[in-house]
């Protein structure tokens, strides 16, 4: 193909790189610059500023991020908080009944042990036996106790704990049964029954003679045991009601 130039006065001009008018102002500029450290300070002045900014914007990001975490852990701090001051009230509270049970059965532990004997031999007596008197046994003399071995030296002498509560304990009242029957057969069925109570232990037989009592031959007989606390499953509880007129 032939290509004619109509204009030869003016010459061809060449199209130029967007980017040339850039370079020649960086190479200007750095012609213009006389002094390199200024030019090295600039730069790392410009290179600290972009990475102090990048930082902001980082951790700004990230703050905005944990925010609805932060909201979220204080609401849990404060249910949690209110959770264990009630904990506490309620601790208080079943400490205080716990306290209050323990002086109601220190005073009323033993109202009902001759009630309990009374019921228990009632029930236990057979038919044609009767009886004289019921009370206290008297206690044998207890032999006298060995002296306590002195403790080695440097062993630490033990201390109770005075931090559990105190649990009550029924006292051992030791009773004696003295009594009449016209058949033998029905004293030995006595001290069966009374041993099978769960409310007597220690059933044991002291005398038991012939005398005449009303021109009638009769067994007398002496029976001494101790009084114990039954398990909670022989022990029935009703409800205590009052009429109000």
């Amino acid at each position: 193909m032939i290509t004619v130039n109509l204009r030869p006065d003016l010459k061809r001009k060449r199209a130029r790189s967007p980017f040339r008018g850039v370079l020649e102002n960086v190479r200007g500029l750095g012609g213009n610059v006389k002094d390199p450290l200024l030019l090295a300070s600039v730069v790392s002045w410009v290179a600290v500023l972009g990475w102090l900014g990048y930082v902001v914007v980082g951790t700004t990001a990230e703050l905005n991020a944990l925010e609805p975490q932060l909201e979220a852990t204080r609401a849990e701090h404060k249910r949690f908080k209110a959770f264990l001051a009630e904990k506490r009230h309620q601790e208080t509270i079943r400490d205080s009944l716990v306290s209050q049970i323990g002086v109601i059965r220190t005073v009323d532990g033993d109202r009902y042990v001759w009630a309990h004997l009374l019921d228990e031999v009632t029930k236990a007596l057979p038919a044609y036996t009767w009886l004289v008197d019921l009370g206290n046994a008297v206690p044998a003399a207890a032999p006298a106790a060995p002296p306590a071995a002195a403790p080695a030296a440097g062993a630490a002498a033990a201390k109770p704990d005075t931090t559990a509560p105190a649990a009550f304990v029924s006292p051992a009242v030791q009773f004696e049964i003295n009594g009449r029957t016209v058949d033998i057969q029905a004293y030995t069925r006595f001290l069966r029954q009374l041993e099978a109570s769960p409310w007597i232990t220690d059933v044991t037989p002291v005398s038991a003679q012939t005398v005449v009592e009303k021109e009638r031959a009769v067994t007398a007989f002496t029976i001494r045991g101790t009084y114990r606390q039954a398990d909670s499953a022989y022990i029935r509880t009703v409800p205590l009601s009052e009429s109000v007129r």
